[in-house]
């Protein structure tokens, strides 16, 4: 049996759709703001593997709430990785590009130096470090740009937009990789049942979809694949303030996760086909 953390976000809703006999734990069975809970959970059920899909993902909203943000993003992920590590069973986290900087234009490498910007990268950052000093059978997968048919997220909010304007303002100096929550789970599933057979393949990795595109060559793909007339027009990052700053740069280079798993980057045009078609809207 595989165990989730996470019932009703992107990631987690995906896994169950690939793993319909794992368990996932909500909110409800593992209220991650009280971390304990979530070793104690491991050590009761005692799964083949655990994969955390869970997360405090309120980018802005963690500026203001940094300790319930480092309870659910670094101290419940720690105890996990305690637990699994204790356990000797393999613990698949999903972590993210806002550990980085956002500098420069070159793909970041998982061994690239760490400098997030905000709360929400800091605490996701001090969970990483939570699960490797835990040791064990890990693998930290941070990915990017999150997109599905379920949930909250730039696909979904683009075509709400669409319903009421004709012409949409969007971010042009941030650039990086959409990633299907699909592909994401899928590779969480492969990752874990390697570990089972690998320990040694432990480590921290990077999933993303290609190819590198701004948020708002984004918008344009899903208009276009929509089949929806809508103008799109290229803004700076500073004509939108948010109480967050976000990485211009999110470009990840993933060899080494081909390298080690065999796991390709999803090209994320051929998703997005997929993610309209589950809403229903004709291409």
């Amino acid at each position: 049996m595989i165990l989730v953390f996470g019932k009703t976000g992107q990631v987690a809703r995906e896994l169950k759709k690939l793993l319909p006999e794992a368990t996932f734990l909500g909110r409800d069975e593992a209220d991650l703001t009280d971390p304990l809970v979530c070793g104690r959970k491991i050590r009761d059920l005692i799964p083949e593997a655990v994969i955390n899909a869970a997360a405090y993902t309120a980018v802005d909203k963690a500026e203001d709430e940094r300790d319930t943000a480092t309870q659910i993003n670094a101290h419940a992920p720690t105890e996990m990785a305690q637990a699994c590590a204790e356990l000797v069973i393999p613990f698949v986290h999903i972590s993210t590009d806002y550990v980085f900087d956002g500098a420069g234009d070159r793909p970041f490498a998982p061994d690239h130096p760490t400098g997030p910007l905000g709360v929400y990268g800091a605490t996701k950052l001090d969970g990483e470090n939570g699960v490797r000093a835990a040791g064990g059978a890990f693998a930290i997968l941070r990915t990017s740009w999150v997109f599905s048919a379920h949930g909250g997220n730039f696909v979904k909010t683009m075509l709400r937009l669409a319903e009421a304007r004709d012409k949409l303002t969007v971010v042009a100096d941030q650039i990086g990789g959409p990633t299907p929550a699909s592909a994401i789970a899928t590779a969480c599933i492969e990752i874990a049942e390697q570990l089972k057979a690998d320990p040694a393949k432990a480590g921290t990795y990077h999933f993303s979809g290609k190819p590198d595109v701004s948020w708002a060559g984004f918008a344009r793909e899903i208009f276009a694949q929509a089949g929806k007339s809508m103008a799109v027009e290229d803004i700076p990052s500073s004509a939108y303030p948010t109480p967050a700053a976000r990485p211009a740069n999110s470009r990840m280079n993933c060899d080494t996760t081909k390298a080690v798993f065999g796991i390709e980057r999803p090209d994320w045009r051929t998703e997005l086909a997929e993610v309209l078609n589950e809403l229903e809207i004709s291409t």
